[in-house]
């Protein structure tokens, strides 16, 4: 998973550049965390909580979508792995 952090503050993964979380790692984060799903949506609670600072500040207007911040970052965590 090491790999596949984010590039902050833009949150852009650093190995394919697409938005952080990307499908790679959240794939590794459902493995790393399989045995405890809590634990997985705590850290990608703050992981969001961190985004949703970094990201306004780089464009306050307009701010980032609320709800699109929450589908990337945790409403993935919820879902049982495919």
């Amino acid at each position: 998973m090491h790999q596949h952090l984010p590039r902050r503050p833009l949150w852009l993964c650093r190995v394919c550049a697409a938005p952080w979380p990307c499908a790679s790692a959240r794939m590794l984060m459902r493995v790393e965390y399989r045995a405890d799903r809590v634990a997985l949506s705590i850290y990608m609670a703050g992981q969001l909580f961190d985004a949703t600072a970094d990201l306004y500040r780089l464009n306050p207007n307009p701010a980032p979508d609320p709800q699109e911040l929450f589908n990337r970052f945790l409403a993935w965590t919820a879902q049982p792995p495919p």
